[in-house]
This record gives structure tokens, sequence and C-alpha cells, in this order.
């Protein structure tokens, strides 16, 4: 597996996990979903950016400052590494 490849599983599952407990503060706030859904959230977030500071081409397009965005960070590293860093 290429640290590419996992760095687009983290990004996604940053989001994601962003976006559920997002949805969990916004609804009915269950303690267990945060218990469960917080350290996957921050766990992809710490891979994202390790994933990106293995990336040869992340310092050029700037990747390495957009993984570090915390939420989205990943999309947004993935997007500078996709498009050559312009």
């Amino acid at each position: 597996m290429t640290t590419v490849r996992i760095l687009r599983i983290a990004a996604g599952a940053e989001a994601a996990s962003l976006v559920v407990l997002l949805a969990n503060l916004l609804t009915t706030h269950t303690p267990a979903v945060s218990s469960l859904v917080g350290p996957l959230h921050g766990t992809a977030y710490l891979v994202v950016i390790a994933a990106t500071w293995q990336v040869s081409d992340a310092s050029m397009s700037g990747a390495r400052w957009a993984a570090a965005v915390p939420g989205v960070g990943g999309l947004l590293a993935v997007r500078r590494l996709g498009r050559g860093g312009t």
C-alpha cells in the first residue's frame, strides 16, 4: 500500500469522523459516540500528518502545511498533492 493511498484513506476517515462528531453534538450528544469516534478522529488526524510528511512531493506543493489544518487537512493535502502543487 502506497503512502498516498494511506493518506487518502486517513483523510476520508478524518472528514467522516468529524461529520459524525458534529452531528452527534448537534443532535443527541451521546457520550458513547463521542468516546468511540473521538479517538478515531484524533488517530486519523495524526496519520494524515505522518503520511503527508512521508510523501516526497509534499514539501513543494504545500501539502504538509495543509495537512495540519484540523478536520479537513487531509482532504486539502490530498488535493494539493493531486494537482501538483499549483
